[in-house]
């Protein structure tokens, strides 16, 4: 099944540091495009509560304490845009989190003929993406979130994701949008550059 000719496609990748909005914005985003968000964590979660052999070696893995490795993510990822809600696109977040994840996705969507229709960046200060966390933290009661934790989790943001972007760059298919303001401001800069692209729900 494939989407008709008389709509545009609607293959999306997310990308923004903690404390961004990218998951409340991707919500908005699935929600008016009619398209599933696809969650490296949820896809996990969903696997492992399953009992599928994908969910079983991520089990295993994780209860050892090692971290998923970038094969075993992409297979699984791969799987999940093989599903039927995804037939008219989808909207990726948290995939692809460095380069060699970028070369697994450009070998399956490029050998459907299905690449990246555009990736929505989320650009949000360091400072501004700490203070949400914090706050988050406080809101949550989540003692772990300490400004140690969080500054280190955007360090390796910044130096493991952020750099996908130049690929995305030069392909001419980034909307880099200020994360700053009300969640109506910056929903409404996000469909604005979507629907300059043909993208619209």
């Amino acid at each position: 099944m494939t989407r008709s000719a008389e709509l545009p496609s609607a293959r999306l990748l997310i990308v923004g540091p903690q404390g961004s909005g990218k998951g409340t914005q991707g919500v908005r985003i699935g929600d008016a495009l009619a398209v599933p968000v696809i969650s490296t964590g949820d896809v996990f979660r969903a696997n492992v509560k399953a009992g599928t052999p994908l969910g079983l070696q991520v089990q295993s893995i994780i209860d050892a304490g090692d971290l998923v490795p970038d094969s075993l993510t992409s297979e699984i990822v791969r799987d999940r845009l093989t599903q039927a809600d995804a037939a008219n696109g989808f909207l990726l977040d948290g995939y692809p989190r460095n380069l060699g994840q970028v070369g697994d996705l450009d070998t399956f969507l490029n050998g459907r003929g299905e690449p990246l229709d555009a990736v929505i960046e989320l650009s949000v200060p360091r400072e501004e993406s700490i203070s949400r966390i914090a706050q988050r933290a406080i809101e949550q009661g989540r003692t772990d979130d300490t400004e140690e934790v969080i500054a280190n989790r955007l360090a390796i943001y910044e130096r493991e994701t952020a750099p996908i972007l130049d690929v995305y760059r030069e392909r001419g298919i980034v909307d880099a949008i200020d994360g700053v303001g009300s969640l109506e401001e910056i929903s409404a800069r996000i469909f604005a550059a979507l629907a300059a692209r043909g993208i619209t729900g």
